[in-house]
């Protein structure tokens, strides 16, 4: 491990995989649960690379590379106070050769990198359309949250452009939104592969969704089994266990 200097209020998590560690600081923005099962739902290889959509802090990288030791990670966060934090919690997991932070926008990522350069794509990307309810939308979490900055449109553009032909595409999103995101993928050659609905609880409506498409792939989707986080408040179903690592 690196030493690397804390920022006032800043904290390091352990992320409970391969000993790696995080930089957050929670009255900005810290990592969810959402971001953690996009991770287990994806798949990827060591000789892949992949890039990360909207970064936050980093933790998908961190948690793909300690996963599958991908070959190259790179991820991209526009805020760059979020990137900063990213950029650090890789030198303090020794992992700088590996995964690189780049400040930018999604909206631009097409002239960022080069044209079908990555084998997978992650996004765990805003989730909320406008600013209804916003008390400050110039705020670290209301830019993570809102389509504020890009919108699901806009990541789709992008990813279609930076995937390589048969490449993949791992999303987190929101039920809600489903026709939307499935018409949005198919305009843009993503074909959806595989989808798994996330219930809190076993007798909730679900309030997460994962989704797989690949680029240029024939239609057919796999319809996975609900995940169910909780067994009853406060203690986890064991497959949330298994994809934390504990």
């Amino acid at each position: 491990m690196e030493k690397v200097s804390l920022k006032e209020n800043e904290r390091i998590d352990d992320l409970q995989r391969n000993g790696y560690r995080i930089i957050q600081h929670p009255d900005k923005f810290c990592f969810g649960m959402d971001a953690v099962l996009l991770t287990g739902f994806s798949c990827a290889k060591e000789t892949d690379s992949l890039l990360d959509l909207g970064t936050g802090t980093g933790i998908i990288p961190l948690l793909m590379e300690a996963k599958y030791g991908c070959r190259k990670l790179t991820a991209l966060e526009i805020q760059e106070e979020s990137a900063d934090m990213a950029r650090r919690s890789v030198e303090l997991n020794s992992l700088s050769h590996k995964i690189e932070i780049v400040t930018g926008d999604i909206k631009e990522a097409d002239t960022l990198f080069e044209a079908a350069s990555f084998d997978c794509i992650t996004c765990n990307p805003p989730y909320m359309i406008g600013q209804h309810g916003l008390q400050n939308p110039e705020g670290p979490k209301a830019i993570a949250r809102h389509e504020i900055l890009c919108t699901f449109q806009d990541v789709v553009r992008v990813t279609a452009k930076l995937l390589k032909p048969g490449g993949h595409f791992f999303l987190v999103h929101r039920p809600f939104r489903l026709p939307e995101i499935m018409t949005t993928l198919s305009q843009h050659k993503l074909e959806p592969k595989r989808m798994q609905l996330v219930y809190p609880f076993v007798d909730k409506e679900p309030n997460m969704v994962l989704i797989e498409a690949v680029r240029g792939g024939n239609p057919r989707m796999k319809v996975e089994k609900p995940l169910i986080v909780y067994k009853e408040p406060g203690v986890y179903m064991p497959e949330i266990y298994e994809v934390y690592g504990y």
